[in-house]
């Protein structure tokens, strides 16, 4: 079976199209350029920001015409990873999908579901003549995963709406009306650069076959963070043997746990056995206390071709004992949302290049002070080892209004149409309607969406009846607005 067998087949269709255009985070002209063609194959007005938000309007059915505006939200740009084997390339190849039993999923990448889903439904509703609705604006925003930049950058005036449907949300039958705001703390730490020794030999420690996923949406479930992991085992190595550090490396996205990291030391060769018996114990360890919720954790270790250089062993102690000190994953969990995570802490990447290693973390919290906080205290680990540390300026939480009118008429709709309630939730990822809130204080907001898993991860995939459910709540909510 095809994505394009699947239904409603409108939205599938639309979904196809959107994987065949490579779209990157600030890189999404590709993507720009087909909502452009869409609109004019579809007589769709459109205009664009300076930004590259697109924003499209499509008049009321007949006999809707005095229903109020309402602005169908989703972001144009996807998290580009994939599996270390496989050879693919985000800025000139289209995603391959595989129809999966009840989920659809990709070749080896993440299948850009996140938002490629939300985006899909907006043009299926642009493109219908049998639905009936309101006024319509459907926003299209960039680089919602590498900073938000796009909806931070929204003029105010560029819309004129005042209830948006954000559709990012990855849980059908549940209703999302607060989010968490974060912020990003990288550190540089430069080191001394010394040859390499003849008498060594050198090993390379991978990480692998971790689930990775959302830094927001799934840290609270205890998965392995590669970087974590290897670095833990520096430390309990660097007890028992001398060895020289070369280089390490491990994850990619500021928003992504870490799935792979791997590390090159020098090592005398008499050493090479403590280390593997000391990898093997490590093993073990590690598989024991993953092993309910991260059982796929791969550690292999290899000997490699001789380094040119190694760091300075006083550098590389101090980059040992900061990342096994910079904290990860949940810290606080919300006193006023049962279940809801308040603060937490993603140590994303480590990258060894020119005499220095970039490590990028992310802080998420509902709370501002608790988000500062937590930024704050790992930039302090950090400072502490002698790194230059730069944080972003962030993005604001949306606090959540039990006392929408939307989400009445959401719960409302949905109740009546499935006959039972949807689950009302924040969640601890980010959205972008905080920062709508900034242009636009009087906006009445919801986000809901179909069921995903693992996204930011190769392993992302959608279950596909939950689209058809998720698509008849969303008619249905927009002829009762």
């Amino acid at each position: 079976m095809k994505v394009t067998d699947l239904k409603p087949e409108i939205v599938w269709k639309f979904f196809h199209e959107i994987t065949q255009v490579p779209r990157p985070s600030k890189k999404e002209g590709r993507i720009i350029r087909y909502l452009e063609l869409f609109a004019h194959t579809y007589d769709i007005a459109l205009k664009k920001d300076a930004a590259g938000n697109v924003l499209m309007s499509k008049p009321a059915t007949a006999g809707y015409e005095h229903l109020p505006v309402v602005i169908l939200q989703s972001h144009v740009d996807m998290v580009c990873e994939k599996n270390a084997d496989k050879v693919f390339d985000f800025e000139k190849e289209a995603i391959k999908t595989i129809v999966d039993g009840e989920w659809l999923r990709a070749d080896g990448t993440t299948l850009g579901a996140d938002n490629g889903i939300g985006m899909a439904a907006e043009l299926a509703i642009l493109a219908s003549k049998d639905i009936e609705h309101g006024p319509i604006e459907c926003l299209f925003t960039v680089d919602e995963e590498t900073g938000l930049t796009g909806a931070q950058a929204l003029e105010a005036g560029f819309m004129t709406g005042k209830i948006l449907l954000n559709l990012d949300s990855e849980d059908e039958g549940e209703i999302f009306i607060g989010c968490a705001g974060g912020k990003n703390t990288k550190a540089e730490l430069h080191y001394a650069a010394v040859e390499a020794s003849a008498r060594q030999d050198f090993l390379r420690i991978d990480v692998k076959g971790l689930h990775g996923g959302h830094s927001g949406g799934e840290i609270h479930k205890g998965l392995g963070n590669a970087n974590k992991i290897l670095v833990r085992f520096l430390y309990l190595l660097k007890a028992k043997v001398d060895f020289a550090l070369c280089s390490i490396h491990g994850g990619n996205l500021h928003n992504a746990i870490p799935r792979e990291a791997y590390t090159i030391i020098g090592v005398a060769p008499n050493e090479k056995e403590t280390v593997r018996t000391m990898l093997n114990h490590f093993i073990a360890d590690i598989e024991n206390e993953l092993k309910q919720v991260d059982s796929g954790l791969q550690i292999s270790m290899q000997t490699v071709e001789k380094q040119e250089t190694c760091m300075d062993a006083s550098d590389a102690q101090k980059l040992i004992y900061a990342l096994h000190a910079c904290p990860h994953g949940v810290v606080e969990m919300s006193h006023d949302m049962e279940g809801l995570v308040e603060t937490s802490t993603n140590l994303a990447s480590v990258k060894t290049e020119d005499q220095r290693v970039c490590i990028v973390t992310s802080q998420r919290s509902s709370i501002e002070s608790a988000k500062v906080a937590i930024a704050n205290q790992v930039a302090s680990v950090f400072l502490l080892a002698g790194a230059k540390v730069t944080q972003s300026d962030g993005y604001p939480g949306w606090a959540p209004n039990p006392n929408s009118r939307i989400l009445k008429a959401a719960r409302e709709t949905y109740l009546k149409l499935f006959g039972k309630e949807p689950e009302i939730k924040a969640i601890h990822a980010g959205l972008e309607c905080g920062l709508f809130l900034e242009k636009y204080p009087y906006l009445d907001m919801i986000s809901f969406g179909p069921t995903l898993r693992n996204v930011h991860s190769p392993n992302e995939r959608i279950r596909i009846d939950t689209v058809n459910l998720w698509w008849r709540h969303l008619l249905a909510l927009l002829k009762a607005i």
